[in-house]
Formats: structure tokens, C-alpha cells, sequence
């Protein structure tokens, strides 16, 4: 494979528009604005090498998010991550609009959430994927997205609930 210039300005052109999307569904992959930023730029890194491919596919924006998305479970299967832990838990986590502690709530419970069950509530609930387009992403069967997205739903509910039933108060308003 050869660099050419017309191959690295389509390359180019194509992560100035997407880098920030990329970077909200990493965000809400890894729960961390700076793991999100290095799983981004792992993801455009192979993203560049299968350019070639990439270019020719119908969904460019399919292909670049099937890459973040094996990216993220293949760094969470990495002994690395069990190893070296480089981001402080407690971040602070900045929201432009609406109720800043139902979604930063909503941040915390994501993040608790298994890999695998994260990776499908942010692929059917944030990137609007149906169930075939996820199981197509994550390289699995419609049944598992389904059940990995049951139960990812029925843990956030769990966790949101005791997190109001833990301080009511804060919810009266």
C-alpha cells in the first residue's frame, strides 16, 4: 500500500468530519474524555490502513464505527487495561444542555456497565442502529445484541434507581 496525495485528502477530509462524532460515541464507550481520545485515535490510526477499503464501502460511516467499536472490546480484553489505569474515576464531565445530574447519572451508569452490553446501549440508543446494524458492527448474532441490550437496560435501570431512591431530594424541583 502506497500513500498517495489524493488517497490521504480523501482520508483527511473524511476524519475532520467525523472526528467529532467519533469522539462522542468513544466518550460513551469508555466513559472517559481521554481514553475516548486515544480509542479515537487507535480506531482513525487502522481506520488508515484499511482506507483503500473503506473508501469503496457503501458506509463509510459503518466501517469507521465498526473499527471504534471492536477497537474499545479488543483494549477491554487487553490485560493492559486491568493493569494501567491512567484516568482519574471522578472526572468531571461537561454537559451543554438539560438536566446536568440526570445525565451525568445516566454517564456514571453507563460506565458501570459491562463492555459488551456499553458497546450495544451506545450502538442502538445513541448511534440509532437497529439490532441487525449492531450485530453487524460488533460481529455477533441479533440475539445476542438483543439480550447484551436487555440487559443492559434492566442494569441502568437498576442503577439509576437506586441512585434516586438514594437522594430524592436532589430530584424535587
Amino acid at each position: 500500500m502506497v500513500a498517495s496525495p489524493v488517497r490521504d485528502a480523501e482520508f483527511t477530509e473524511y476524519v475532520t468530519a467525523k472526528a467529532l462524532w467519533l469522539r462522542k460515541v468513544a466518550f460513551l464507550l469508555c466513559g472517559d474524555w481521554h481514553a475516548a481520545d486515544d480509542l479515537v485515535q487507535n480506531a482513525i490510526t487502522k481506520l488508515y490502513t484499511k482506507w483503500h477499503h473503506a473508501s469503496k464501502a457503501q458506509n463509510i460511516d459503518g466501517y469507521a464505527r465498526t473499527i471504534l467499536v471492536n477497537t474499545f472490546l479488543a483494549e477491554q480484553r487487553s490485560p493492559w487495561t486491568r493493569w494501567v489505569v491512567l484516568r482519574n474515576a471522578q472526572d468531571q464531565l461537561a454537559v451543554r444542555e438539560g438536566d446536568i445530574d440526570a445525565a451525568l447519572d445516566l454517564r456514571v451508569a453507563l460506565a458501570a456497565l459491562p463492555s459488551r452490553q456499553r458497546a450495544t446501549v451506545v450502538l442502538r440508543y445513541f448511534c440509532d442502529l437497529s439490532v441487525d446494524e449492531t450485530a453487524q458492527t460488533m460481529g455477533c448474532s441479533s440475539g445476542n445484541v438483543k439480550s447484551q441490550t436487555a440487559r443492559g437496560i434492566t442494569t441502568l435501570r437498576r442503577l439509576l434507581q437506586s441512585s434516586y431512591a438514594a437522594s430524592p431530594e436532589e430530584y424535587k424541583a
